[in-house]
């Protein structure tokens, strides 16, 4: 089978591989799509803090089964959803029932080869069907399923005003499943035309440039009190910090992205504020439901998130160049034909 393999920062090149065998309780797929993650960009650009040269980058798939365990609900042939967070099952977060936090996890593409090839062997846990949704709609459910979990621990509901920081494809999951759960959203991003088109997407009530006027902008759209939750999806540990700002009395910040450096903020602001701060890992399985029921509905727009496409061969080019040039860009899937 042909794999993308990235050896080192910066080179990329097409390799061939045994196709894997699959042991019992696994499932052998034949991977059809891949959304690039901005983890895969780091990967390629060598800022991956975590990472072991060479890999197969992807986590974002959508497969067909190829051959599944006797007795398994799963169809050959059928498309399926991808849950690329390998778990221990025995730790405490998944004895807990979070295995997104397992002390042990192994996240495909990054800890360990993903889905940029022909074939991929996987638990059957984490083979989930389709159930009629289309291949492109498969790709789509992990990084939605990261939204809709920071929007699920962020307990957010009707009458909420929240604010989502970072008008990337993570901040768009989180906006987009805010405004299903009923609250009003707001965008918040330094760069005007992802402000413009992520805001269309998802519904938003208004839109922040992150400059000078960005406090006062905060104040007007909510009567000068804050919002009621507000994500960081930036990866920047200056925003992160910053938002602790935007928060109304008794609210919540919930940090989606994840940084190296330590965090700091005011405790006696935090305190007068009983704010709640929330840490965002990954989704699981309500998630990944979550998020294909949605795009059964046709609550998601699908067609105006996938903005580009390559092949396997054709990605060891344009995957450095949309790392590099974002103009119009909020997601790009490789084709496995």
């Amino acid at each position: 089978m042909r794999a993308l393999v990235c050896a080192e920062p910066g080179q990329l090149a097409i390799a061939t591989r045994a196709i894997p065998q699959r042991g019992p309780d696994e499932v052998l797929v034949r991977v059809r799509r891949v959304g690039i993650c901005g983890t895969d960009y780091h990967i390629f650009e060598g800022k991956h803090p975590f990472l072991a040269y060479p890999r197969v980058m992807g986590h974002e798939l959508a497969a067909e089964v190829v051959e599944a365990p006797e007795g398994s609900p799963l169809v050959v042939g059928e498309a399926v959803i991808i849950n690329p967070y390998l778990a221990c099952g025995t730790c405490i977060a998944c004895r807990k029932g979070s295995p997104n936090c397992c002390t042990r996890i192994a996240v495909l593409g990054v800890h360990t080869d993903g889905g940029m090839a022909d074939y991929l062997v996987l638990p059957e846990t984490n083979v989930i069907s389709g159930n009629g949704l289309n291949l492109d709609q498969c790709a789509a459910v992990e990084f939605l399923a990261i939204g809709a979990h920071a929007v699920r621990r962020g307990g957010v509901g009707p009458g909420d005003r929240a604010l989502v920081i970072g008008a990337g494809p993570i901040g768009l999951g989180a906006a987009l499943f805010a405004r299903l759960s009923g609250a009003t959203v707001h965008l918040l991003d330094r760069d005007a035309e992802r402000l413009a088109s992520i805001g269309a997407i998802v519904g938003a009530a208004g839109t922040i440039r992150a400059d000078e006027g960005m406090d006062a902008a905060v104040a007007a759209a909510t009567d000068g009190e804050g919002f009621d939750v507000v994500f960081d999806a930036t990866g920047v540990g200056k925003s992160m910090e910053k938002a602790f700002d935007h928060v109304a009395a008794t609210g919540r910040l919930v940090l989606v992205s994840v940084v190296k450096d330590p965090i700091t903020f005011s405790d006696p602001d935090f305190h007068r504020r009983e704010m709640t701060l929330i840490a965002s890992r990954n989704a699981t399985a309500v998630d990944f439901e979550r998020v294909a029921e949605a795009l059964r509905s046709g609550a998601v727009p699908i067609d105006q998130i996938v903005t580009h496409r390559t092949s396997l061969q054709g990605a060891i080019a344009d995957l450095p160049r949309w790392a590099r040039e974002k103009s119009g860009l909020i997601k790009a899937l490789v084709t496995l034909d």
